[in-house]
């Protein structure tokens, strides 16, 4: 399930969605590039986090957040 595109360059994409593996759910932060035939594929740069941790990320990013506000 895709919850999110998010445009990095004209040829790459951060996507975010819900996988499943081994019948647990993760959310998955992976970028994807534009191929010869232009079709977006995952590359290897990415990560999953497994539901427990998604709200010290989220606070983790709101952190980030407020630096770049500063």
């Amino acid at each position: 399930m895709i919850l999110a595109e998010i445009e990095k360059n004209p040829m790459e994409k951060i996507m975010i969605t819900i996988s499943e593996f081994k019948k647990k759910k993760y959310v998955d932060l992976r970028v994807y590039f534009m191929d010869d035939d232009m079709e977006w594929k995952p590359t290897k740069k990415g990560i999953t986090i497994a539901p427990d941790l998604i709200n010290q990320v989220i606070e983790a990013l709101k952190k980030a957040k407020e630096e770049f506000e500063k």
